[in-house]
């Protein structure tokens, strides 16, 4: 008997993504000819192994996805897509997004979607400073940033925290554009050769589509990922995220992804234009 090839997954130890692999993490679809195993690690690490092409799937952000075009393809299937809704800027008094020009705002890394969003809605006239993720909500409310960049589900706790919503860029983004926001995707190793680079996409197609239709189980699996998220506030932060999206990006998705990396190319963001691939 030949023996499987490995496959090295990243993904973020969050609910959205937990639920898009549960089938794949606990064996519930035959994966043929492949072996899978998980690594999580929050994006903005992802996004470094990346860029050094240590795994074979990867969650990446569509900003980090950027700079890794020669090593990896973007999968049709996996996205994160904030359809009016997405990254928010929160802080502890009201006011809105140009209140905060020159002022610091915690960000969850500098090759997140969201950064770059924030800087296509405010430029570079404010202070960037990164923090791991699930610390950005504290860090703001106990004063130490003037603003917060929240992404994950602090989208739908920051109130817990006293803080106040000054804009959320993916309603900004649609304003802009009548778009959706693409925010993550997973991005399949070139190295593999097309033939499995098509195979393991249609794995990962097969367990999205798994864990929609076994949606209390999945559920129950992402729910362990979910900090501060009950049941149904889990349910909803998923929904937002694992939608018809998720099984594809469509030609509506495929086209802000291209509109986005666009935008940043000219806003001397991103270093060159974005040639993009989808596979399957």
């Amino acid at each position: 008997m030949s023996e499987k090839t490995l496959i090295r997954v990243g993904h973020s130890p969050d609910p959205d993504d937990a639920f898009m692999f549960y089938a794949l993490a606990n064996d519930k679809i035959d994966t043929g000819n492949y072996r899978f195993t998980h690594e999580l690690q929050d994006i903005q690490t992802l996004n470094e192994r990346a860029l050094r092409g240590e795994l074979e799937l990867t969650a990446v952000s569509l900003h980090g996805y950027a700079y890794m075009t020669q090593t990896y393809a973007l999968c049709a299937c996996g996205c994160s897509m904030g359809d009016n809704y997405g990254p928010m800027i929160v802080a502890k008094q009201p006011g809105s997004l140009n209140d905060f020009r020159g002022k610091t705002i915690a960000i969850p890394g500098k090759l997140t979607t969201a950064y770059l969003a924030l800087r296509l809605a405010l430029g570079d006239d404010f202070k960037a400073v990164v923090y791991p993720f699930d610390e950005i909500l504290k860090v703001t409310s106990e004063g130490k940033v003037d603003a917060g960049l929240i992404i994950h589900e602090g989208q739908l706790t920051y109130q817990n925290d006293g803080l106040h919503l000054i804009v959320d860029l993916g309603k900004w983004w649609m304003n802009e554009t009548q778009l959706p926001l693409p925010l993550g995707g997973n991005a399949i190793r070139r190295d593999l050769g097309p033939k499995a680079m098509v195979e393991v996409t249609a794995l990962l197609k097969q367990s999205i589509q798994y864990a929609l239709d076994h949606r209390a189980d999945a559920l129950a699996y992402a729910l362990q990922f979910g900090r501060d998220l009950d049941r149904s506030q889990a349910d909803k932060f998923v929904g937002m995220y694992v939608n018809d999206w998720t099984i594809d990006f469509g030609e509506r998705g495929r086209k802000a992804v291209s509109l986005l990396l666009e935008r940043a190319y000219q806003a001397k963001i991103v270093p060159e234009p974005v040639q993009l691939e989808f596979i399957g």
